[in-house]
């Protein structure tokens, strides 16, 4: 696999089987870029969690290689480690230690010497500095979900990792959250994130990555996969219900919804033609009129479907072996 200079993360041929034999992750092969924000997507047990697992040194892979920043996980694994943060899914803090003591002990854990200043300025830019004296088990949900962020900070990492950072919080957190990404993103932070809510990785990820049983479906730009995979609709309007799709309109494949007074037709966003003027020339020959029509375009989160159902189609199709 060919990496560039600036890929600040580096899997290849990374492969996990557990001792039962079931088969986690399958020939791995990923390069991130350095201060990109990079979303990978992929339903429960797809590889996900396994995979940052490994990355980060919690669990070992079976085969295949990761490097971070040039040096190996498993070789330079105190090296790589320290360059890592890890904001994990599960809210484990220390109870009964203050905000300030468990952000500057995690600081500790990676060797680094004790910085005032930087665990102030973390604690600040997420909104815990008055919380700082406060023992861990009074915060609120949405307040020890910021302290794992604080934590996984602490140690001035290069690469960062949320997994799942905002699952069970409410709306106005998660926006919160996303422009404290933004803002670890402006000031040279690599992040790479999991997460249930599609919507926010369309909105701030650069690239976007969808694994699946495992395996890595697809890697691509944000704006170039929706432009390539993504479709348009435009729903028509009609003026008086219609029974049904005349023969002469079948190549358009519309579909008739709305009490039969909406056709709906879609077309390839990356097509040169679209195929619109033809169709509005040929209702009119058909003697069938709207009086509104709208255009709509499929989000990230349409196309995260289809190639979840497609890959799920493919791999039903080769578990039933040749016909």
């Amino acid at each position: 696999m060919s990496t560039a200079k600036d890929d600040v993360l580096v899997v290849e041929s990374l492969s996990k089987i557990y001792a039962g034999g079931f088969e986690a992750l399958k020939d791995i092969n990923l390069c991130i870029q350095r201060g990109e924000i990079f979303a990978l997507l992929g339903p429960n047990g797809a590889g996900k969690t396994t995979l940052i697992s490994i990355i980060c040194g919690i669990v070992s892979s079976s085969s295949g290689q990761v490097q971070v920043d040039g040096s190996d996980i498993v070789k330079d694994y105190r090296k790589t480690r320290s360059m890592i943060g890890l904001v994990p899914q599960e809210l484990t803090t220390d109870s009964f230690e203050t905000v300030w003591n468990t952000v500057a002990f995690s600081r500790g854990l990676f060797g680094k010497a004790p910085n005032p200043g930087h665990i102030e300025r973390v604690l600040k830019s997420l909104s815990l500095w008055d919380k700082k004296d406060s023992m861990v088990m009074t915060l609120s949900g949405g307040m020890k979900r910021r302290l794992l962020i604080a934590k996984a900070l602490s140690h001035e990492p290069t690469v960062l990792f949320l997994d799942e950072p905002t699952a069970g919080v409410d709306v106005s957190l998660r926006k919160d959250m996303w422009e404290i990404v933004n803002q670890l993103k402006a000031s040279g932070v690599t992040i790479i994130l999991t997460t249930h809510y599609i919507e926010e990785a369309e909105e701030i990820a650069d690239r976007v990555g969808v694994i699946n049983r495992g395996e890595l479906v697809l890697v691509e730009e944000k704006h170039a996969l929706m432009q390539k995979l993504g479709k348009k609709q435009l729903t028509l309007h009609l003026t008086e219900p219609l029974g049904k799709v005349p023969e002469t309109l079948a190549n358009y494949n519309l579909e008739l919804v709305g009490d039969n007074q909406q056709l709906i037709y879609t077309f390839d966003t990356g097509s040169d033609r679209t195929g619109i003027t033809a169709l509005l020339d040929d209702l009119k020959a058909a003697g069938i009129h709207f009086n509104d029509l709208q255009t709509s375009q499929s989000t990230l989160e349409d196309i995260f479907v289809d190639l979840i159902r497609e890959t799920e189609s493919t791999s039903k199709a080769e578990e039933a072996g040749p016909v």
